[in-house]
């Protein structure tokens, strides 16, 4: 989808910001990189790159395995290119970008899909607090303000989803778990670093941000819909989010997540074993179907009571390691 530059859209007015130097610790303006995961993105990047170049000192593409001319016509256009051998994934590729951009002095990372979604001219509204000293970690999203919202119903409800997963998980709320508009202070992206390869990344970052107790802040920006395409079934996709945010769940609390599902399926094995032992008693016969689930129940519930325990035991050597490391 190509951004018609010449468009009037009905959003709210970003306002200039004046940088508080002082909270990002940097002496002048703060270096902004914008950093754009693509792939096979060739009829979109040109209008992505020069747009973002007009509101970033840096703009960094990463070409992640495209098969068409992605990766040349950014460069051309005087973007930094990071180039993926293969398709790695999403978040692969923003982990790629964190580093190339700490390496080149980004002070605020300001993320953008590929695909022209994002309107640059926001990209102040979305460093303004970081700037300001208010957020570490700012969500650009597409539900805070209803003139800017265009999102369809069935991805209405997708993203609610998520977002309820990711709230379990965190015990944050957020609005747009899925906005691939973010930015985010530099000096904080070593402790945010996806380590899940796909879609899956976007969640895995909140929630990690959360864990380390960084602040998070929603705005509202626009997002256009208009020719999207994506090279992801949207079911696989949101699994692959779905599944990391609950991988993170049962990283940060193995005794509730494996534990309680554990606990309740011995109580139930218990259950229908006496319940076998009842029939046995009454009638001098096994029911067998009745102790064949009992016997199931039991053992499900020792394998995962069993990997609660062993799951704690090493999350535990792990923390204790790296507190002994940072002492």
């Amino acid at each position: 989808m190509v951004i018609n530059l010449g468009q009037t859209i009905s959003v709210e007015a970003t306002r200039i910001i004046e940088p508080r130097v002082g909270e990002l610790k940097v002496a002048g303006m703060p270096r902004i990189a914008v950093v754009i995961p693509a792939f096979n993105e060739e009829q979109t990047i040109a209008s992505v790159v020069l747009t973002a170049k007009k509101f970033a000192d840096l703009v960094i593409v990463c070409d992640d395995g495209s098969q068409d001319m992605t990766g040349e016509i950014a460069k051309k256009l005087g973007a930094e290119v990071v180039a993926h051998r293969r398709n790695s994934g999403y978040g692969t590729a923003l982990a790629s970008l964190f580093t190339r951009a700490r390496e080149l002095g980004a002070d605020i990372v300001v993320t953008f899909d590929g695909d022209g979604q994002h309107d640059a001219r926001f990209v102040s509204a979305v460093t303004a607090p970081i700037i300001d000293g208010e957020a570490d970690v700012v969500i650009g999203s597409r539900f805070k303000s209803d003139s800017m919202n265009t999102t369809p119903s069935w991805r209405r409800l997708g993203i609610g989803m998520i977002n309820a997963v990711v709230r379990g998980v965190s015990g944050e709320r957020y609005s747009d778990t899925q906005s691939g508009m973010r930015a985010y202070r530099a000096t904080i992206l070593k402790r945010i670093y996806p380590s899940e390869t796909g879609m899956g990344a976007s969640a895995e970052i909140l929630v990690r941000a959360s864990k380390e107790g960084l602040r998070v802040k929603e705005v509202g920006v626009p997002i256009f819909y208009e020719n999207e395409k994506s090279s992801q079934n949207p079911i696989s996709q949101w699994l692959d989010v779905v599944g990391a945010a609950l991988k993170q769940a049962s990283l940060r609390h193995p005794l509730r997540f494996y534990g309680i599902p554990g606990g309740l399926f011995v109580l139930i094995g218990l259950t229908f074993g006496a319940w076998t032992l009842a029939g046995y008693e009454a009638s001098g016969h096994v029911t067998t179907n009745v102790a064949m689930v009992s016997i199931g129940f039991l053992v499900i519930g020792s394998i995962f009571s069993m990997t609660a325990i062993m799951m704690y035991s090493l999350v535990s050597l792990i923390r204790e390691s790296r507190q002994a490391q940072n002492e």
